[in-house]
């Protein structure tokens, strides 16, 4: 059968210091994305004009308010993140952020570091949508 969904099922003769050492990696993986977010939100805190300035140079209308939106998601989805409280939720939330944050600021390709930008927030847009679909583990408030 070695299909891709039998490989994702539940394997009762999985021993159980594999799940531990899944639900470690997890949270490893829970922590290094989270501080992402929790240490851009707080950097954001000392530089608010400069962050405002940022998002309406672009040309999104309501720059001061889509700061604060982003400083609340940022440090409240990563926190929540962290300790894996609706984990699910402020995953797919921050995925999204990521994903909206590419294509808004770092769309310019013909810029090697924008180029950088955009493929990272990609990549962690994916590993936010990881965290969605396989939940954070049993190391969490949410326990898997």
């Amino acid at each position: 059968m070695n299909t891709i969904t039998d490989t994702l099922q539940p394997n009762p003769a999985t021993p159980a210091s594999a799940s531990r050492s899944q639900d470690a990696a997890a949270l490893v993986g829970r922590l290094l994305l989270a501080s992402l977010f929790i240490l851009a939100g707080v950097n954001k805190i000392g530089a608010a004009e400069g962050t405002i300035g940022y998002i309406a140079s672009v040309g999104l209308p309501l720059a001061e308010p889509i700061y604060y939106a982003t400083l609340a998601l940022e440090i409240l989805g990563g926190l929540m993140l962290l300790v894996g409280y609706k984990a699910r939720y402020a995953a797919a939330a921050l995925g999204v952020f990521s994903i909206a944050a590419a294509a808004l600021f770092h769309a310019d390709f013909a810029d090697q570091n924008q180029m950088t930008s955009f493929l990272k927030n990609l990549s962690v847009a994916g590993g936010m949508f990881v965290v969605a679909a396989f939940g954070p583990g049993r190391f969490s408030l949410d326990r898997g």
